[in-house]
């Protein structure tokens, strides 16, 4: 197996992580491999398990762990850092795209702060199943290449199967890796991260400000097709905001069933800081952040605090717009206009009221069934007279291309992990394959995978799984 390595994070400043290889484990097998992933990337050859457990170094590889800080539920972490994961390496896709490879679960780091660096099967196959997801409704994301087991136990509150996901992403470099070095008053680092940055992922960026914008832009983007989709991150710390804006480090993150705004599912979230509808204000706060890392790089701090402070106070409106559009197409209109924020909310409202099922709702908004899903169906039939009157004559293409008829649902993912753990993948692979064709017609085969949970099958709270 032959992937075509060309790292340029390692030529960085040492300070910005650690040489560190995988630890071995004892028998690994391979439960996934993402063929159409390999050949974007360049890859060649018969999937390797011992590389993508770790065993095998392949060549080209340079194994290293990145420093970074952060701020968790909104206290501030100086050291954290790759405590479970190993970056193997970088290359440059058939499409010119930069990627790095990562392995997480790999073992223990520098920074693994009294971790075993393990992941057990659970979070491993939940990722998987996520991030691929998230990639065929065509949200920018973290990417699963493979998932292997080790053939070793892993201990949290029970003993557990352990396996390792090798994850690709733009890159791996967070708000916190700016936050680490800001904090560390290390300004030759700060400067050459922000350089790589720029170069990277910005290249049009003229500087820390013009940066700042970008990535500002590309978040509340970002957010905005996380609202669309009922997704919430559940745990959206400084630390996991990919500068590259993509979604990444998903733990325990869950698709909205039944719809309410202020939904949590992380067990971890004890006060709902991260809720559904919390989410465009971290986006906000967080980006706060990430400004005030690159103030040091700046000649005039005070100006710069003023310019910056501008540039953060615009994510709201760039996120509400970015919100409308994504919401008027679910709602297959194309010629948006003011009135089209008060059609969404009403809808959105009248969900939350009756706990309508947020996918489906939109999946079949031009079906009669979709009053079903309404106890209040005189309501709902007055805001569907408001929105025939704003239809799109193409509605339905818009629509179409716009609502999933599948997501990941949380009750469904339990269940593959349930099968997974008793050495049974087939559920796994069928719900792969489901959710990978999100906007195609159901079919007598993938139409279970469309039903919302029923009383029993509801989950009401999902776990990070470190």
């Amino acid at each position: 197996m032959k992937i075509p390595f060309d790292n340029t994070y390692v030529k960085l400043p040492a300070q910005m992580y650690a040489a560190q290889r995988p630890t071995p484990v004892q028998l690994p097998a391979l439960v996934a491999f993402n063929h159409s992933l390999a050949e974007t990337l360049g890859i060649s050859g018969d999937p390797d398990a011992d590389i993508f457990a770790g065993n095998a170094i392949p060549e080209g590889a340079s194994p290293i762990v990145q420093a970074y800080s952060g701020h968790q539920f909104g206290h501030w972490n100086p050291q954290l850092g790759d405590g479970r994961a190993v970056l193997l390496g970088e290359v440059v896709g058939k499409d010119r795209i930069r990627r790095d490879i990562q392995l997480k679960g790999s073992g223990q780091t520098p920074f693994s702060r009294r971790g075993d660096g393990r992941a057990w099967l659970g979070p491993v196959l939940r990722e998987y199943l996520v991030s691929e997801a998230m990639h065929a409704m065509g949200v920018p994301t973290t990417r699963a290449l493979a998932a292997v087991t080790t053939g070793e136990d892993v201990y949290r509150e029970e003993v557990l199967p352990g396996a390792v996901l090798t994850r690709v992403a733009q890159s791996h470099i967070r708000v916190g890796t700016f936050q680490y070095f800001a904090a560390r008053q290390d300004i030759q680092a700060l400067q050459a991260l922000t350089d790589h940055v720029i170069a990277r992922h910005y290249p049009t960026a003229t500087g820390p400000a013009d940066l700042l914008d970008q990535v500002i832009a590309r978040y509340a983007h970002l957010i905005a097709k996380w609202m669309g989709l009922g997704f919430i991150h559940g745990v959206m710390n400084t630390d996991n905001v990919s500068i590259a804006g993509e979604t990444i480090d998903y733990g325990p993150c869950a698709f909205i069933d039944g719809f309410h705004p202020d939904q949590v599912f992380s067990a971890i979230d004890q006060q709902g800081r991260y809720a559904y509808s919390n989410q465009p204000g971290i986006g906000a706060w967080n980006m706060a952040q990430f400004a005030t890392a690159l103030i040091p790089l700046m000649p005039d701090q005070d100006a710069a605090i003023e310019q910056f402070t501008e540039a953060v106070n615009r994510f709201p409106d760039i996120y509400l717009n970015a919100w409308r559009d994504v919401f008027v197409a679910k709602l297959g209109v194309d010629n948006v206009d003011d009135d089209d924020t008060a059609l969404i909310k009403d809808l959105l409202e009248l969900m939350a009221t009756d706990g309508a099922d947020f996918t489906n709702v939109f999946a079949k908004l031009a079906d009669i069934s979709v009053r079903d899903q309404f106890l209040d169906r005189d309501a709902f039939d007055a805001w569907k007279t408001r929105w025939e009157v704003r239809k799109s004559p193409n509605a339905a293409q818009i629509m179409a291309a716009a609502n999933p008829q599948i997501i990941p649902r949380n009750h469904q993912i339990e269940a593959v992990i349930h099968a997974g753990r008793e050495g049974d993948f087939a559920p796994f692979h069928g719900m792969l394959s489901a959710i990978t064709r999100p906007y195609a017609a159901l079919t007598d085969t993938t139409e279970k995978y469309a039903r919302a949970p029923t009383q029993n099958e509801r989950v009401t709270r999902t776990f990070c799984g470190t």
